[in-house]
């Protein structure tokens, strides 16, 4: 861990969580890719015991607002997240599509990405309802301001709907408290 790094757990905050593909390539640019990484989001949660108040997955990056997990830290929950979706992201069939998907000058992706996901993750405690709606509106405005979308609602990546009309989308979101 890099010096003066400290990580605030057990301070039932919410943890606002991003994580970045690897040199931030587009490796979530697809829909199968985006779906398979909200999948394996749900099925982590289930397994960890936290409450995942928000999320939205770009095509480089995403971002996670979740509380402190029953089993483990918000640490062990990225470690997790992150090693079942690019174990599932890299699985063999699928080297040709990422190469062909990024237009890399070669055949086979695992020449040139020794990893799906940068090595690090940002995290960032939420100690009030303030911060909490500050970072939930950032992460909702992501796609819009990339100009993925022309509204909130067009991007099912994300727990925008759930917070515009209950909709469950994708993956469960749990209200707070």
């Amino acid at each position: 861990m890099p010096s003066g790094l400290k990580r605030r757990y057990g301070q039932r905050h919410l943890h606002f969580i991003t994580c970045s593909c690897y040199r931030r390539l587009p490796l979530l640019a697809s829909a199968r890719s985006r779906n398979l990484f909200v999948k394996i989001l749900g099925e982590v949660r289930d397994r960890y015991g936290f409450l995942l108040a928000g999320y939205v997955v770009m095509p480089e990056h995403i971002h996670l607002l979740i509380s402190e997990p029953g089993r483990g830290t918000p640490s062990t929950v990225v470690q997790v997240l992150k090693q079942r979706v690019s174990r599932w992201l890299r699985r063999k069939p699928r080297k040709k599509a990422v190469s062909q998907q990024l237009r890399l000058p070669f055949r086979d992706a695992h020449d040139f990405l020794p990893q799906f996901w940068q090595p690090r993750f940002y995290d960032f405690n939420l100690w009030s309802q303030g911060k909490f709606v500050e970072k939930l509106q950032y992460m909702h405005m992501n796609p819009l301001k990339r100009k993925l979308v022309a509204h909130p609602k067009d991007w099912p990546w994300s727990s925008f709907s759930f917070y515009a009309s209950k909709d469950s989308g994708l993956v469960r979101i749990d209200p707070l408290p």
